[in-house]
């Protein structure tokens, strides 16, 4: 499937040129138009290997060192220095590019005009350089060969440039916009970067479109004067499916501008979504009904195709984890600090891997909506008390573990979470079962090449740490790993926001020498009083207020094993922070960023 969709904007101009070489031979203009469609294959076709050169050299790199540290066992600790050491160009191209903010230290902070109202984040430093590279690469395309000598072959021109491109521009679009988009495996790079670019090739297609419609009308009015120019227009536009057609397009795809803001997108997200879905229908429709009996339709097909995959591999994904041994059941409990734990039986779970998130569907309480959830824990036992899971066979006894159960920690925010937690809490025990849909799971993180990891959490961003610390932990134990220290660093509000995670950090705490590798530091900004601030232990230790992440940071790395990876899940201002005090030490040791966020 993914060379497939990666070859669909190739594979359509052939097509697209078949279909146009059967009235006469192309025009100049035409001829340059197909080049100029060419030349934006080969562009996503470089961008897509270079990327994919990048992540593969990347992976490879990494299982070698983890491979070369398992070798050498416990005696790995002093010949991990090898790998302690940065490239320095390497180093300066991650501090100043991969990993740089678009400007200073801002980046996942959201920018909001009030509480309720979210006006966006800034793109990191290399998202920005791509998306600028795009849109003067769309400028120049634009303007190539275009004829100037009139008003009318310019605006002809003009009109049939933008056209093009604008159609060509849909498979990237529809592409991006997929959750099983292929290239999110390939290229390593997150759904969340996905989304972003999909968002501003979006808003280059709109312009596009736009300007398309305004060379055509430009024209009428420029040649015709300003009279006859629009009394000619609504005449064609009366007696013309053609010129109607392509008409209703456009403003669809202005309507799609218009209400895709952050602030619209984050305030009222559900009656986005749909009003999005059905927007893009009517775009989709009223460009190829303008398209009928041209070669440009073919892209159109093409975007089409790549939408149906998508939705195809969705829906194939929702019915196989949730029928054929009964369907996926939820139970939701209400908890301490506005949050709900949400465990899922799976009708047909899979091995659950750090990194993991699902899209949930529940019926009784938001109907057809989905939201992004990381996973916070597995069981291989049943989690209903009476349900048994035995193995059917040898194989499955000595297979690979499946997750029988998975768990979410959810905070209560607006619409679909508070409904969710209002219902747990009217509930009988705080807590009831409902019939759920999982689709999933997406995305996935292997930290076990890394000597030293350091995790940082703040609130329910603990939900994408604990499997990490499950994994390094259960790993050091059997030796499969070249990790030798884990820090963990949760930020929370209160103390009794530890009850969130609870049972499962008490089986972490009681894992095969965790004490050797595992150090954990809770950090609580709003204590009731300083008798709620006490440490456990020296490997289990609580403060209050909030942590100095860049003094945490040099005090692993004085006695940093390896290489080091710094991982943060949690609010903006924390995502910022641990990004810029690991950009300002990843050229002493070699000190890896990941940052997990989910953005729409």
């Amino acid at each position: 499937m993914a060379t497939a969709s990666l070859a669909l904007l190739s594979a359509a101009l052939p097509l697209a040129m078949a279909s146009g070489s059967t009235s006469q031979a192309p025009h100049a203009a035409e001829i340059q138009n197909w080049k100029i469609c060419k030349w934006t294959a080969w562009t996503w076709a470089a961008v897509v290997a270079a990327l994919m050169a990048y992540r593969w050299t990347r992976t490879l790199l990494n299982h070698v060192r983890r491979l070369v540290n398992i070798s050498h066992g416990s005696a790995s600790d002093g010949k991990q220095r090898y790998f302690c050491t940065p490239n320095d160009n390497f180093a300066m191209a991650k501090k100043h590019i991969i990993t740089a903010p678009l400007i200073r230290t801002r980046h996942n902070r959201e920018f909001k005009l009030s509480a309720a109202m979210n006006v966006g984040t800034l793109p990191g430093r290399l998202q920005f350089l791509f998306l600028m590279g795009y849109l003067a690469m769309q400028l120049a395309f634009v303007c190539i060969s275009i004829d100037w000598s009139s008003a009318h072959q310019f605006t002809k021109d003009g009109r049939n440039r933008t056209g093009v491109l604008a159609v060509v521009n849909m498979i990237p679009l529809f592409l991006l916009a997929g959750r099983n988009n292929p290239l999110i495996w390939l290229c390593g790079i997150s759904f969340d970067t996905y989304n972003l670019i999909h968002r501003w090739i979006g808003r280059i297609v709109v312009l596009q479109a736009f300007a398309h419609t305004a060379f055509w009308m430009g024209g009428k009015v420029m040649t015709m004067g300003s009279a006859k120019g629009w009394a000619m227009i609504n005449s064609a536009l009366g007696h013309s499916e053609f010129l109607l057609s392509g008409m209703i397009g456009t403003c669809a795809f202005i309507a799609l501008l218009c209400h895709s803001p952050s602030i619209f997108r984050h305030a009222f997200y559900e009656t986005f979504l749909h009003t999005h879905i059905a927007l893009v229908i009517v775009a989709t429709a009223g460009v190829w009904i303008h398209l009928k009996g041209l070669p440009q339709q073919a892209f159109v097909l093409a975007a089409i195709i790549l939408w149906a995959f998508e939705r195809g591999a969705r829906f194939y994904t929702i019915i196989r984890r949730n029928t054929g041994n009964g369907l996926t059941k939820a139970e939701v409990e209400a908890l301490p600090g506005d949050a709900v734990r949400i465990t899922l039986r799976i009708a047909k779970p899979w091995r659950f891997q750090p990194g993991q998130h699902v899209y949930m569907y529940m019926p009784t309480v938001g109907l057809w909506t989905s939201h992004p959830f990381s996973l916070a824990w597995s069981d291989d036992q049943p989690s209903f008390p009476n349900e048994k899971a035995l193995p059917s066979s040898t194989q499955d006894l000595f297979a690979p573990k499946k997750a029988q159960s998975m768990s979410l920690i959810v905070r209560r925010r607006t619409g679909f979470t508070d409904k969710m937690f209002k219902k747990a809490e009217r509930s009988p025990a705080g807590k009831f079962i409902t019939t759920a849909f999982v689709e999933g799971p997406y995305g996935e993180q292997c930290l076990q090449s890394y000597g030293t990891v350091m995790l940082f959490a703040a609130g329910v961003g603990i939900t994408h740490q604990v499997p990490h610390v499950r994994d390094l932990v259960n790993a050091y134990a059997d030796g499969t790993c070249a990790t030798r220290k884990v820090v963990l660093v949760w930020i929370i509000q209160s103390p009794e926001h530890l009850e969130w995670i609870r049972p499962w950090m008490t089986q972490i705490l009681g894992m095969d020498k965790r004490r050797d590798i595992l150090k954990i530091l809770l950090f609580v900004t709003r204590p009731r009083s300083t008798k709620e601030i006490h440490s456990p232990s020296s490997s289990v230790q609580m403060f209050p207020g909030k942590p100095d992440v860049g003094a945490l940071i040099d005090k692993e790395q004085a006695a940093q094993i390896g290489a080091m990876a710094v991982s943060v899940c949690g609010t903006g201002g924390l995502a910022d922070d641990v990004r810029r005090a690991t950009r300002q030490r990843c050229h002493a040791t070699e000190m890896d960023f990941f940052e997990e966020a989910f953005s729409w």
